[in-house]
């Protein structure tokens, strides 16, 4: 497989660039903040993050109180993650087609005006399930372009250390819109807060716009271009034909199974005598973990040593969960889950990994697909843990969840312990090419 090309600046107007020597695993971090294209990139992603979190627990909030059922709770976010299983694919194609910079500011633009909508005072809930639903779409090539153009601004080590520092302001936005956002529908109107996120999109858009460079389309040289059907098609081989990907998409698809009490926090909460604020806390606990353990496995642990632990810390992720088969306290389940986010801190590295091993061409596509597959995947999750709970309580679904989390990340950590070593390499050809 050939060396994924990591420094594609447009003619003309070139992005600034950390002086020699190259820096080391351990400096990176403040190298790539230093590149004024990646800081507007990730300033933008932030206010992207917090904008869909609050959203999230807003409208969670809004249905549970119109409908007092978990299921209908667990359905209102299950739409938000199922939304890539109808046009995902065809949709985080766009960044392999058009230019990755109009692709983003695109999608934050429309994402502002579904969600006004959302907010609009008499709109049922059948309504705000499909409002939901279009404001997610966006999201995915959003998500698609974001990847593959921060490939094209850092290099190399740098390429980890800005995903790392993506994935972590990820946890800081979620955990930002969380619990702001279960603190604000305890005084105000839950569509009140609604609208506040439209202009936290609109607000990403203008900064995309006037920060980051105009560059090409990837394909815009090319005589002729393949069909959406066609590049899904190819995509798909790519991920699913190449062992190590496909592994690596698995991975991160274990999501589905530990993020169950994220879907079922607004019944979790009111079974434990809490209120919107708590529900908040539940869904905040594992952005909490995720947060200090991606800050410890990028920062503190060398890069050989981090893609060797992906196996064991996706087996360790989903543990804590089997607490809950002693129904533990509000308190203990938060704790739980903010292991649960620390050893799942392990997607930072497999997201990195996963990038700069696809080739160019199809970084973009490949990523949409994989990304897509875990909003799926976590949205049947919560789906199907909602309408378990409505007959068996949560208590008994996070604990069957947890039970399969583990055994299906002990078959996946087998194949890694063989990947682990020629994955190594080919990131470190990537840093030597960088």
């Amino acid at each position: 497989m050939p060396n994924p090309s990591l420094d594609r600046t447009p003619e003309g107007r070139g992005h600034e660039r950390p002086s020699a020597p190259k820096p080391s695993w351990r400096s990176s971090y403040r190298e790539v903040m230093g590149i004024g294209e990646f800081r507007t990139v990730w300033l933008a992603h932030a206010l992207s993050m917090i904008g869909s979190n609050l959203l999230n627990i807003t409208t969670s909030v809004l249905v549970y109180q119109a409908t007092d059922s978990a299921f209908a709770a667990g359905a209102t976010l299950a739409v938000t993650f199922l939304a890539p299983f109808v046009a995902g694919p065809l949709l985080s194609g766009l960044a392999d087609v058009l230019p990755r910079r109009r692709v983003m500011v695109a999608c934050d633009l429309a994402r502002a005006l579904v969600v006004v909508l959302i907010a609009v005072p008499g709109v049922p809930v059948w309504a705000v399930w499909v409002l939901l639903f279009c404001s997610v779409l966006p999201s995915i090539p959003f998500a698609a372009a974001r990847a593959a153009l921060l490939t094209e601004i850092v290099q190399g080590e740098r390429y980890v250390a800005g995903t790392a520092i993506t994935q972590l302001t990820s946890q800081v936005g979620m955990l930002f819109g969380l619990v702001v956002g279960g603190l604000a529908v305890e005084h105000v109107d839950p569509r009140l807060a609604v609208a506040a996120t439209s202009a936290v999109f609109a607000l990403s858009a203008v900064i995309l716009l006037l920060g980051v460079a105009r560059r090409a389309a990837p394909r815009a040289a090319e005589e002729s271009r393949p069909g959406f059907l066609a590049m899904t098609r190819d995509g798909a081989a790519l991920v699913f034909g190449d062992t190590r990907l496909r592994t690596l998409a698995l991975l991160a698809w274990l999501a589905g199974l530990y993020s169950i009490p994220y879907g079922l926090a607004n019944p979790i909460a009111d079974e434990a005598g809490a209120g919107p604020a708590a529900a908040g806390l539940i869904m905040a606990g594992s952005p909490v973990g995720a947060l200090i353990g991606g800050f410890v496995l990028t920062r503190l642990v060398p890069p050989p040593t981090r893609i060797r632990l992906l196996g064991p810390l996706a087996v360790l992720t989903s543990v804590p969960l089997l607490l809950w088969l002693a129904d533990p306290p509000l308190w203990l389940m938060v704790a739980a889950l903010a292991l649960v986010g620390m050893a799942g801190s392990y997607q930072f590295v497999a997201n990195a990994a996963f990038v700069l091993c696809v080739p160019e061409k199809g970084r973009g596509l490949a990523f949409g697909l994989v990304a897509a597959g875990l909003q799926v995947v976590q949205g049947l999750g919560i789906l199907v843990a909602g309408f378990c709970a409505e007959f068996t309580g949560t208590g008994t679904v996070v604990t069957a969840a947890g039970a399969l989390g583990v055994c299906s990340a002990l078959f996946l950590a087998v194949p890694w312990s063989r990947e682990a070593g020629p994955t190594i390499e080919r990131m470190e050809r990537t840093e030597q090419n960088a």
